[in-house]
């Protein structure tokens, strides 16, 4: 990892006007865990935040993030000057990935420990499961979404509609689906971290395994198109 252009890609993050979205969406969570503490049951109003920001929030957080660190660079054409440097692709899709996984880790994964203990403050070890889990479900989220700003110019809104159609609508209708689904990987592992944590049924083994996968896999894929970014110049 290149730590000047980690530093470089978190001031990308930090100062363009998403960062104060990407604020937006962990506050919006923990508002919305308050008003659900007034007004339902405790563990059906805890289940129902916690879906909520596995299949919303969190990605929601890791896609601002990750076509932060890379799109805007893509959009301008300044990715063009960074290529021209004597850096590893690789190197630099990992210094990308860095900053924008610490960013989903922070405003994505911490807070769904936060609304854990909001909701059910005599629990924390299920507050920790769900924090642990969301950090495994970021972590693929950060990944292939930065895949995706490498791959077009669209990453925001392929990754929108995947967000809402894919972890959300037919997440929730279309039980087969768990097995593809980051969000169901990461409630998973906290499942299997606390019994407490409603369990996805796909498995801790194939949650751990399709999360590595598709982790490692999204940043080769990314350092490997932006070898080819230079090759072919179609940006």
């Amino acid at each position: 990892m290149n730590r000047t252009l980690f530093r470089l890609s978190v001031q990308a993050v930090a100062g363009r006007r998403r960062g104060l979205v990407l604020l937006v969406v962990p506050v919006a969570l923990l508002v919305l865990a308050l008003v659900v503490k007034g007004l339902a049951d405790g563990d059906t109003g805890l289940d129902a935040t916690v879906g909520l920001g596995f299949s919303l929030a969190l990605p929601l957080v890791a896609l601002l993030a990750s076509t932060a660190v890379l799109g805007p660079e893509v959009d301008d054409g300044s990715i063009v000057y960074l290529l021209s440097k004597p850096v590893s692709r690789h190197v630099i899709a990992v210094s990308k990935y860095a900053a924008a996984w610490l960013t989903t880790m922070l405003l994505g994964a911490l807070p769904l420990g936060v609304v854990a203990l909001v909701l059910d403050a005599s629990e924390p070890g299920r507050a920790a499961a769900l924090g642990v889990g969301g950090a495994v479900a970021g972590t693929v989220y950060s990944a292939l979404f930065l895949g995706l700003a490498a791959l077009t110019r669209h990453a925001v809104v392929i990754g929108l509609l995947y967000t809402l159609f894919w972890e959300g609508v037919l997440g929730s209708v279309l039980s087969g689906i768990r097995y593809l689904s980051v969000g169901a990987w990461g409630r998973e592992v906290a499942h299997a971290l606390s019994p407490l944590v409603g369990t996805a049924d796909v498995g801790t083994v194939f949650a751990v395994v399709a999360a590595l996968v598709v982790t490692l896999g999204s940043v080769w894929f990314t350092g490997d198109r932006l070898r080819s970014f230079t090759l072919r110049g179609d940006e």
